[in-house]
């Protein structure tokens, strides 16, 4: 296996890669956290969306702190998103809305930064790996819906998946924070599942400083994935599920793909695709698409085989996301392979969303392996060979058009732009028609205005937060 040495650095750029080592992570993550919470913009970020207001509160209220954690809904286990509703709910209640945005901030922040710091073997170059670990904020569909609120908080967490399963631990400390993080990922998204086959790729041996093998720490992690796995999939078997399944014809699935999580990779616009489309046929998406497969496979090709694996499953994974949400969800099945003018007011899906991180992520990995392309180390000398020559130059310019692109895309689509929630209401600005409403008695239960749904407070709640004076 591919568990050669990385040749020693020279003195200053070992102590540039100390410094990253020990601040990348952080300036990553609050980056991360930065610019998620701003490409929401004032409104977005201070609506309770759908879940938030709807099921997580309404559970929350009535089985409290502990009981609602485990609480399946639509059929499986959400532990991180009820965790933030908690919090939520600890501070005062007209701080609702902006607390659990700038909690799922906080969250992808930390999954940038673990990103960053897991990714090191399959990505070595950190600006690479900045890059990935930037991708839920920089993807552009990002903010549409599935940013800054916890009802989809599982899908950023999904991103971190594959990373956390596949990382080989040197120290037992590092292994118990990867099976911590493993813990909260798996326990909050089923699909996690998907990637449990690169628990496999923990076990492999590396090679310490001596040139000794070493074992990686792997057992923490493997044991908190199955077990995580296996309660996500007894609850998938038991809770029922009220979603009206699909049956989507493999055409259709191909081309939602391409004009939806593909398309919305690089703008957020899906609806351009389809009027392109529409208008000049699928040439203008096909052929793009077509060199992002090159690049790929060529990737998957000459890269070592940790690499290998990570782009398969990233790319697998992407359009294992898709499917599986048009099985499960027979309103998100259209005739996507036969777009006419009515297809463009189809908004970008969160489904979409989650595929393109995917997506994104295979791509950057694709590019970073492509442009550290080495022959590998000759038996009778030790040295690496030539770096590859023309193939080689080839790579790397294809890797940096890559990273080119997703930048690109990413300043592109920065600013804050429309989302489900850029119409309303604030939450804050319910709080005192509900205060009103409850009429100075505790024991009513009063609506309040959300995104999508209504959240039913209790006017306890509301009463002895300090709005009630009489």
């Amino acid at each position: 296996m591919d568990d050669e040495q990385i040749p020693r650095p020279r003195p200053v750029i070992a102590v540039v890669g100390a410094l990253v080592g020990v601040l990348g992570p952080v300036l990553v993550g609050a980056g991360v956290v930065a610019l998620t919470w701003w490409r929401l913009g004032p409104v977005t970020r201070t609506t309770v969306w759908a879940e938030d207001g709807g099921i997580f509160l309404r559970e929350r209220v009535a089985l409290g702190p502990v009981d609602s954690l485990l609480h399946p809904y639509a059929g499986y286990l959400h532990l991180v998103p009820r965790l933030l509703v908690d919090l939520g709910w600890a501070m005062p209640i007209e701080d609702y809305a902006r607390v659990l945005s700038l909690g799922a901030c906080t969250v992808v922040g930390v999954v940038a930064a673990a990103v960053f710091v897991l990714a090191r073997d399959v990505v070595p170059s950190w600006p690479f790996r900045l890059v990935l670990a930037a991708v839920p904020a920089i993807l552009p569909l990002a903010p549409y819906e599935i940013a800054g609120n916890a009802a989809n908080l599982h899908w950023f967490l999904l991103f971190a998946a594959p990373w956390c399963f596949a990382y080989r631990a040197r120290t037992w400390w590092g292994s118990a924070a990867v099976a911590v993080l493993a813990g909260f990922v798996v326990l909050s998204e089923l699909q996690t599942v998907f990637f449990l086959p690169l628990l496999l790729l923990a076990w492999f041996p590396l090679r310490d400083a001596s040139g000794a093998r070493a074992w990686p720490r792997a057992l923490p992690v493997t044991v908190v994935a199955l077990l995580g796995a296996v309660a996500q999939v007894t609850t998938a078997l038991t809770d029922h599920r009220e979603s009206r399944p699909g049956s989507p014809a493999f055409a259709d699935v191909v081309a939602g793909w391409v004009l939806q999580p593909f398309a919305g990779a690089w703008d957020a616009d899906v609806r351009a695709a389809v009027r392109f489309v529409v208008a000049h046929g699928w040439a203008g998406v096909l052929v793009p698409l077509a060199l992002l497969v090159l690049v790929v496979a060529a990737a998957v090709l000459v890269g070592r085989w940790r690499a290998r694996w990570t782009i398969v499953a990233l790319a697998l994974g992407s359009g294992g996301v898709w499917w599986a949400a048009l099985l499960a969800n027979g309103g998100a099945t259209l005739d996507w392979s036969h777009p006419v003018a009515a297809l463009e007011a189809v908004p970008p899906l969160r489904y979409a969303a989650a595929s393109g991180l995917l997506l994104v992520a295979a791509a950057v990995v694709s590019a970073g392996v492509l442009v550290g392309w080495r022959t590998p180390v000759a038996p009778a000398t030790g040295r690496r060979g030539r770096t590859g020559g023309a193939a080689r130059l080839v790579g790397a310019v294809a890797g940096w058009c890559v990273v080119a692109l997703v930048v690109a895309a990413a300043v592109g689509n920065a600013a804050p732009g429309d989302t489900r929630r850029s119409g309303g209401p604030v939450w804050a600005g319910e709080i005192p028609a509900a205060v009103t409403a409850c009429d100075g008695d505790p024991a009513k239960v009063v609506p309040v205005r959300t995104a999508l749904w209504a959240a039913d407070v209790p006017c306890s709640r509301l009463l002895s937060n300090g709005f009630f004076s009489g």
